[in-house]
């Protein structure tokens, strides 16, 4: 059986290398080809990720990206289908909600290819983000779908989609923070590095175009984040940088902006942190694996769970609700982060053993 994974951007990386892990140990029954798309073309940003998460590099690099949502998607259609063609893969895996997630699965469905996706059912309810239509999409063209919680099945199954083809997994991205977490102390000398303390700083991260490219936004958030008392270590996403550039936002001197950074200094970085704010998907799970809590500065989130066992709150861009946000997680209960809300750590076997299933019926 030979599959294709498309990939992208960095948290598909993550994800890829969870279930690739167990490719390779069952050589004889399944075989992968990894295609990048170039979505996220900055070496930092993409080219570590591959020697980090011990994963084969990609066989395909169609060094796509910089464009436009409209652009990057039909000329990722174009690029993919071609390899289609030429590998003629038994399945292909996509991961996620990004343009290389969409184009992938355009592509694979005009070829009458079947199509695997793997976070499959999250939903923010909120059409105007790109990446909620990128996986409403992805989720009503795939033959396989694995969610990773109760709540994707279940809205997965609102919209019609249920049965044998929806597979609850569990959540790759909580294997990956169990194998590299037990294993980055020994590999990241990062807060050493920067002068910090373990639970003595907050961890910032922030990229998402409706914060980055709104002034208003960002000062709202940045002045509310102020308020925190220690340090705020701020990988800065060149997106981000560039607009505070441009908007002539000047930040306090306890803002400490850091080059993007890999995968296992951001596990370091999040382990290790009092407290995590970001407009991430992936940040708010991983805070909640390494039990911290964590600050979502946007108007709402696909992992509503996160909130409803209190360790997350949402609050936009608006600084009083950031404020307030603070001072509600200075005294939290670690008990929050008790619960199993991701699965047992083994979502990646359980994929490749469906995948196998699929391609034997």
């Amino acid at each position: 059986m030979k599959i294709i994974t498309i990939i992208g951007a960095r948290p598909q990386f993550i994800k890829a290398a969870v279930v690739s892990r167990e490719i390779m140990t069952r050589e004889n029954e399944i075989s992968e080809i990894i295609v990048h798309t170039g979505q996220h073309f900055d070496s930092n940003m993409s080219d570590i990720f591959f020697s980090e998460l011990d994963i084969p590099r990609p066989l395909f690099h169609l060094g796509i990206g910089g464009g436009t949502h409209g652009q990057n998607t039909g000329r990722m259609i174009e690029a993919i289908e071609q390899v289609l063609m030429k590998e003629k893969p038994s399945i292909v895996l996509v991961y996620g909600d990004t343009d290389s997630t969409l184009a992938a699965t355009i592509a694979s469905v005009k070829l009458h290819i079947p199509i695997a996706h793997v976070e499959a059912g999250l939903r923010s309810f909120n059409r105007k983000m790109p990446e909620e239509i990128n996986r409403v999409l992805t989720d009503h063209a795939s033959d396989l779908l694995f969610t990773p919680t109760e709540t994707a099945a279940k809205n997965l199954a609102l919209e019609g989609i249920a049965g044998k083809k929806v597979k609850q997994a569990g959540d790759v991205m909580y294997d990956a923070a169990l194998y590299y977490g037990s294993k980055v102390e020994q590999l990241s000398s990062l807060l050493t590095q920067l002068g910090i303390h373990s639970k003595k700083y907050m961890l910032l991260t922030l990229h998402r175009a409706e914060n980055a490219d709104n002034k208003e936004r960002l000062d709202a958030i940045i002045g509310g984040l102020e308020h925190y008392p220690n340090d705020i270590v701020w990988p800065l996403h060149p997106r981000t940088k560039k607009m505070l550039d441009v908007f002539g936002i000047r930040l306090s001197s306890k803002i400490k902006l850091i080059e993007p950074v890999g995968y296992l200094d951001m596990i370091m970085l999040e382990k290790h942190a009092e407290l995590i704010a970001t407009d991430s998907g992936g940040v708010q799970k991983e805070a909640y694996f390494h039990q911290v809590p964590c600050i979502t500065m946007r108007d709402e989130t696909e992992w509503k769970e996160l909130v409803h066992c209190g360790a997350n709150t949402v609050t936009g861009a608006n600084t009083r609700q950031i404020i307030d946000a603070l001072d509600l997680f200075a005294g939290i209960d670690q008990s929050v982060f008790s619960l199993p809300l991701y699965g047992d750590g083994h979502a990646g076997k359980k994929i490749v053993d469906h995948l196998i299933k699929f391609h034997s019926r």
